[in-house]
């Protein structure tokens, strides 16, 4: 017959039965024992025949070499598309080749049988024909089918999940981890680090994190030992080509080169950024240089100098700000009389001949602010000046220098032992200093929130309303850091008479009827004291931290809760005029400072309005329509005209509140002391 050759196995024929007989004739006469021995011998030469085509030493080598990940933690996200190829390739000849030498490894029995269903690679040979004919086909191409790939990964991510540790301690990390966050304090924008960090049971196609190869053949996927004759005589689709399978002992594998970047071949410079922010705060406009820093007061400059070398303008640029370094930016009143102060960068071309010389040299940073503004007001002097000083320049614990700009001796004299708790320098007079001061950072204009406030979450070193009136009571020497009986002071089985400072203001928003307050207090449980304050800040430091609680109109004076212990009372009295708003300013600072805050809101016949006006004028029934004439219409008419009679009757439930809660929290809740 054609094409078959089945004819040579039929049956039919006289001549057909005569050779099969003298065929079993002959295999009669073998002895039995010379069979089993040549059983043997062909047995062990089909085994050895086997062992020469299977190319173990690929799947012992891929241990020790394998994906980059054994050497080095990670595999460099830049390798070529080549590499990347190459792996795969080698990774499923692996795994088919890998599969037969399980038969070898007799400790590999309880491993492969503990992966469990979850593997499901227990495919019947013909369908490992078909895989092997895919791969044959495929094998001169320059990659593997995606779907090939994807199945690859998936058994490797199971087996190394279940099985085997990761083949590194570190996990693979994205080189911009390596930059460091710039500028703790008020930044313009945040760049969060860009980091691609793959789980170990996870792995990555898209060439940043080639999976993993495993290495061990119990971790392989399980596959039916292939028949004896199948060994003796492979078909040539079974086998891949032998180049493609083959890997060169272990002293000639090929590394795959780590690509070093920029940051790891080199320290980075830090990326430009600009010297100024005049954006994020709504208060203040703001710099901040490092490095070669020049502060020229004569001219008013503040120079950055250029490093010597050729100019890059991702690390330097040119730029000029004008800068006005006080926190009312919004306010043109407030900022009429304040200096501009020019800000600059100078390339290295125009440094040599732009740039002053230096004249003195420091080796702490630099604060350049303005005292002018508003501070000739008490509040002001706090919210503008001391308050964002102390959340500036604290955290330098008096290792830094203060250049003030537009200095005025009498103001800055007042407030003395602030600058010297905040300093351990002399303040340099920016106006009339002919000195070129040089630092490696200064900073212009003061960390400012919001109005005598601070944000903890934005503060250094987390502070808060709480430590800036620790850090005040201890620059004036107060002992009294909470309200308590002092010692001694009172007779046996007498309640406790906590002191209240009443604050008289001379001039507009008086108390009328003082001397009937300091009764009305005095009868609730209070002693009393009464005072209008002076010029100079210490002495009124001290009568205020005496006392436990303090009461005034809505005005500067209550800016002097600072020096009350914490745990004691501020009570505000609002004037008449829809002025809760302005009562803000008192309100949320006085509970960030840890004091209890109590409000009263007078009613028309306690305002001295009530004597000059009739009932029905718009100062009372249109309030809204006096602000609406702007800030000179509402303070003339509510806060410079109107002084305050206080009707004891409806105040003396604020009394009440405020003692119970001293006595509660005084150290000792007894209200009687032995």
């Amino acid at each position: 017959m054609e094409g078959g050759g089945k004819a040579g196995y039929s049956y039919g024929g006289h001549h057909h039965h005569h050779q099969d007989a003298k065929l079993l004739k002959n295999l009669s006469r073998v002895e039995p024992r010379r069979f089993g021995l040549g059983l043997v011998a062909g047995f062990l030469i089909v085994t050895c025949a086997y062992f020469s085509t299977a190319k173990f030493d690929a799947i012992h080598i891929a241990m020790i070499s394998s994906p980059a990940k054994n050497a080095a933690g990670f595999m460099n996200a830049s390798s070529d598309g080549s590499n990347q190829q190459q792996l795969d390739l080698d990774r499923d000849a692996m795994s088919r080749e890998g599969s037969k030498a399980q038969v070898l490894d007799t400790d590999g029995d309880d491993k492969i049988s503990s992966l469990g269903p979850d593997l499901g690679h227990n495919a019947s040979v013909v369908e490992r024909k078909k895989r092997d004919e895919t791969f044959a086909k495929d094998s001169g191409d320059a990659s593997v089918s995606a779907s090939t790939d994807e199945a690859l990964a998936k058994d490797d991510d199971a087996i190394v999940g279940a099985v085997l540790p990761p083949l590194s301690s570190e996990e693979p990390t994205n080189s911009t981890q390596d930059s460091v966050l710039e500028d703790e304090e008020l930044k313009v924008q945040e760049t969060a680090p860009v980091a691609t960090n793959p789980s170990p049971e996870k792995s990555s196609n898209n060439g940043s994190s080639p999976s993993v190869v495993p290495s061990d053949p119990a971790t392989l996927p399980v596959q039916q030992i292939p028949p004896t004759q199948e060994a003796k005589d492979p078909p040539a689709q079974q086998i891949p080509a032998v180049p493609e399978a083959k890997v060169p002992p272990v002293q000639q594998i090929p590394t795959f080169p780590v690509v070093k970047t920029d940051s790891e071949a080199a320290p980075r410079r830090k990326e430009w950024k600009p010297l100024c922010d005049l954006w994020s705060n709504r208060r203040i406009d703001w710099c901040e240089l490092d490095g070669d820093v020049r502060v020229a007061g004569a001219n008013g400059t503040v120079s950055l100098v250029a490093p010597p070398g050729p100019a890059d303008e991702r690390t330097f640029r040119a730029e000029s700000w004008h800068i006005k370094p006080y926190p009312r930016k919004a306010d043109p009143n407030a900022m009429r009389h304040v200096r501009v102060l020019t800000v600059q960068s100078l390339p290295a071309p125009a440094a040599s001949a732009a740039a002053p010389a230096c004249t003195e040299r420091h080796d702490v940073p630099g604060l350049v602010f303005s005292d002018r503004g508003y501070t000739g007001n008490y509040f002001h002097a706090y919210t503008d000046v001391i308050l964002p000083l102390f959340l500036t320049a604290r955290q330098y614990s008096g290792e830094v220098k203060l250049l003030v700009s537009d200095f005025q001796m009498w103001w800055l004299g007042k407030f003395l032992p602030v600058f010297k708790a905040i300093s351990n320098y002399d303040l340099i007079n920016l106006d009339d200093d002919r000195r070129v001061h040089c630092f490696r950072h200064v900073q212009v204009g003061l960390t400012c929130h919001a109005d005598f406030s601070i944000d903890p979450s934005r503060a250094p070193n987390g502070y808060t309303m709480v430590d800036f009136t620790r850090f005040m009571r201890a620059t004036y020497g107060l002992p009294r850091d909470a309200p308590f009986p002092a010692s001694g002071e009172h007779q046996p089985r007498r309640p406790w008479r906590p002191r209240l400072l009443v604050i008289a203001r001379a001039r507009t928003r008086r108390f009328v009827n003082a001397d009937e307050i300091v009764r009305g207090a005095e009868r609730a449980g209070f002693e009393v004291v009464v005072s209008e304050g002076e010029h100079e800040v210490a002495p009124f430091a001290e009568l205020a931290n005496t006392c436990d609680a303090m009461v005034g109109v809505h005005g500067a004076g209550l800016t002097n809760m600072v020096f009350l212990p914490t745990g004691g009372v501020v009570i505000q009295v609002v004037p008449l005029g829809g002025l809760e708003f302005v009562a803000g300013y008192f309100r949320g600072p006085s509970r960030d400072m840890g004091l209890r805050y109590l409000e009263y809101r007078i009613t028309p016949e306690e305002s001295t309005l009530i004597d000059q006006y009739p009932r029905d004028h718009p100062i009372f029934t249109d309030p809204d329509g006096v602000k609406s004439k702007g800030w000179n219409s509402l303070k003339e008419a509510y806060l410079d005209k109107q002084d305050v009679r206080l009707d004891m009757k409806r105040f003396r439930p604020i009394l009440k509140k405020a003692i119970a809660h001293l006595r509660k929290n005084s150290g000792n809740n007894n209200t009687t002391h032995n």
